[in-house]
């Protein structure tokens, strides 16, 4: 796999990145990563990874991280942010451990949140951590602050993400299942789901496979939920290429992963008709906050996607799973990306 992957020149990152780093953060926070973004109230409202309690010398000695927990931020402008005096969502705290129906210390973490308005309803899907298997969560909320657990999914599937609209009735999200067993390794490919009620999925269908993005030879994953755009559904992804030459990059002795932004277009009527996929990297690592400085270098992972009046999309991302970066891009560009493939 190459290592000479370059960004598509029709987007742009943002000239003073990162937008939001731990320095931001006011409890302890070392890591800021893969946030969820949404339009909230006349202004923009994000919930983020945060990792904490673990330097780099700690790391290199073997320490972990302490913990785990979800902040908030919002910002008028959609690139200064301000973040939350306290995180939003921390399973350490007994009101969101009692949101779940599972036994006590069942489970360790949740992280990598998204965000999604269906029908004028805030929804949060991420990722969940338990002794027996990772999961995947949907959650209701009304303010950002106080949440309802609707579901749980069963192990191991992650990376979840809602349509912001209902298709003939019935919800639709795009998921990551981890099928080590039946592919023999990482090979992880992007399915698509629905539900009458985001308690109760079924009718699930492959999506896409890692084998449809060319740059890619291990996983790949949804990234931010769909944006609508008059051609499709605009689906941003991450994936990943391996490659066993690489050395130490960030704070691992070994990191042998890199992850690139990609993207496709589905049918706005029949979405699981895939109608064109990029077939080049959307944003590959190549500035500093992605390549030389980081927990784990090289990683670009989309988690947020605003499409604005002017027809602009602001893309947010997670860089070297250590600090939130923005990059923006016409959507009709995109577009006609997905559909010349």
């Amino acid at each position: 796999m190459s290592d000479m992957l370059k960004s598509c020149p029709c987007v742009t990152r943002y000239e003073h990145n990162p937008v939001l780093t731990g320095s931001q953060v006011p409890y302890a926070c070392d890591l800021v990563f893969n946030a969820g973004v949404i339009r909230w109230q006349g202004q923009y409202a994000m919930v983020f990874r945060n990792d904490y309690g673990c330097t780099q010398p700690e790391w290199e000695s073997g320490k972990r991280f302490k913990g785990t927990n979800i902040g908030i931020a919002f910002s008028r402008d959609g690139i200064a942010w301000q973040v939350g005096e306290k995180p939003c969502f921390d399973i350490r705290d007994e009101k969101t451990a009692a949101l779940f129906d599972t036994p006590k210390g069942e489970i360790t973490r949740c992280y990598d949140p998204r965000l999604t308005v269906i029908d004028g309803e805030t929804y949060m899907t991420f990722a969940v951590d338990t002794r027996h298997g990772l999961r995947g969560g949907i959650a209701k909320t009304k303010d950002l602050e106080h949440f309802e657990v609707l579901s749980l999914s069963v192990p191991d599937n992650r990376n979840m993400v809602l349509f912001p609209e209902k298709n003939h009735g019935r919800y639709l999200r795009l998921e990551r299942p981890m099928p080590v067993y039946s592919r023999g390794r990482d090979r992880f490919d992007i399915w698509l789901s629905e539900s009458p009620d985001l308690i109760y999925w079924g009718r699930s269908t492959l999506l896409a496979g890692v084998e449809d993005f060319p740059y890619d030879n291990d996983k790949i994953g949804p990234g931010a939920p769909p944006v609508k755009t008059k051609k499709g559904w605009l689906v941003f992804t991450h994936g990943v290429d391996k490659d066993d030459a690489r050395g130490k990059n960030g704070w691992e002795n070994t990191w042998k992963k890199r992850y690139c932004a990609g993207m496709m277009l589905l049918d706005l009527e029949n979405p699981r008709k895939v109608l064109g996929v990029y077939r080049e990297p959307l944003l590959a690592p190549e500035t500093d906050y992605e390549v030389k400085n980081g927990f784990r270098t090289n990683v670009i992972f989309p988690t947020g996607a605003i499409l604005e009046e002017d027809g602009t999309v602001k893309i947010y991302y997670g860089a070297s799973d250590t600090v939130i970066a923005l990059a923006t891009a016409k959507a009709d560009d995109l577009v006609d990306l997905c559909l010349r493939g």
